[in-house]
């Protein structure tokens, strides 16, 4: 394939309706979801474009960190590069910046990993999915998951009232510090009475310790829960271990999971019932492929999650979503939480169905206030 000859990047800010948690006011009082484009060039003028989502209240990886890490460390590596040769692509970005416990920048390697599929799919003249590999049972279209969050029980309230006025049917609720535990449970049954055949999903941000998970798991279960995320630090080996071995919900990881090496150490440890599968925290497209299969080849749950996707990072995340034939609804919030967007109408769910796009590559047309934000950072001459 022709070879990447340009690297652009740049910082696109997306306002956020609504309240949520993780997004806190900047210095002019805006609310904002950051994130980094990136926008690689073929030898004939073909384009291929990524973003990178970072937040640090979800992950140690901010916006600025981003930019500086594409610019003086990866812009270079991809340069010349056929972008189809995702294996080379991740070995040379580990090369540069090097994993330890967790893949070194797994959010800024996200950005060029999705940048090469959409720059690979359009050589190709195919959508994304197709580069991963025959799937299991792909699916045309997603159930999305309503996020409800809040240590506020009027703003509940709303939220669940907005959720249902939009046409979703299933909700995912966010428990943990510094929420109390009779807060959580009294959260999740007033969830469960609300939406009494839904699919209720648990999402602690690991914000338990071992003990308060191993008393609060069973009493989840009796409130209507159904599955519970990343209820501890990932570095709590044993306390996951003692979860799965209590066995009174299925425990879901998220938070830790950045690589198919890390997948694979974490399901020998009998660690886990499942992935909550976020490719933007995942390093992108590429490792999310062999995790999903390495799940799938122990009888693991697969469940599909984000980081308040926008645009590119949503329609990635869609399509290796679709890809896996997860039946489970979506916990991918970026239409619930994100006020603009640069694509338009293009990847806006029809009440709580997403359906992914089926142009080539990441399949999406953004517009021209993506291409203003960009400046090149590496190119071959």
């Amino acid at each position: 394939m022709a070879p990447i000859v340009k690297v652009e990047i740049g910082r696109f800010d997306y306002a956020v309706a609504g309240e949520f948690k993780f997004f806190k006011p900047g210095p002019d009082g805006r609310v904002t979801r950051p994130s980094v484009l990136v926008r690689l060039t073929d030898e004939h003028g073909v384009e291929g474009w990524g973003q990178a989502v970072p937040v640090p209240s979800w992950t140690y990886e901010t916006v600025e960190s981003v930019l500086t890490t594409l610019a003086h460390h990866l812009a270079e590596v991809v340069l010349g590069r056929d972008p189809a040769d995702f294996a080379g692509l991740h070995a040379a970005m580990n090369t540069a910046i090097r994993p330890a416990f967790s893949v070194g920048q797994p959010l800024c390697k996200a950005a060029l990993d999705l940048a090469c599929h959409d720059l690979a799919g359009k050589q190709r003249g195919v959508p994304a999915w197709q580069l991963f590999g025959p799937p299991s049972t792909a699916r045309a279209t997603l159930t999305l998951s309503w996020t409800v969050a809040s240590p506020k029980p009027e703003v509940i309230d709303r939220q669940l009232a907005e959720g249902r006025a939009r046409g979703y049917r299933n909700f995912n609720i966010k428990v943990g510090a510094p929420q109390s535990g009779d807060y959580d449970l009294a959260l999740a049954r007033k969830v469960r009475a609300f939406a009494p055949d839904s699919f209720l999903w648990a999402d602690a941000n690991t914000g338990y310790t071992p003990a308060e998970a191993l008393a609060m798991v069973p009493r989840l279960r009796d409130a209507g829960v159904d599955v519970l995320e990343s209820p501890l630090s990932p570095t709590q080996i044993r306390g996951y271990q003692a979860l799965k071995k209590q066995g009174a919900l299925p425990v879901l990881m998220d938070e830790g999971i950045l690589a198919p090496e890390v997948a694979a150490e974490f399901i020998a440890l009998d660690m886990l019932d499942g992935i909550a599968m976020k490719p933007a925290r995942n390093a992108g497209l590429w490792p999310s492929v062999q995790i999903i299969n390495q799940l799938r080849a122990h009888g693991l749950m697969v469940l599909g999650s984000g980081l308040t996707d926008p645009d590119l990072s949503l329609s990635a995340a869609a399509q290796l979503f679709a890809w896996a034939g997860i039946t489970q609804p979506c916990a991918l919030n970026g239409p619930q939480f994100l006020a603009v967007s640069l694509v338009g109408a293009q990847l806006a769910p029809h009440a709580d169905q997403l359906t992914p796009p089926s142009g080539p590559g990441l399949g999406l047309a953004l517009d021209a206030r993506a291409a203003t934000c960009l400046k090149t950072v590496a190119r071959l001459d």
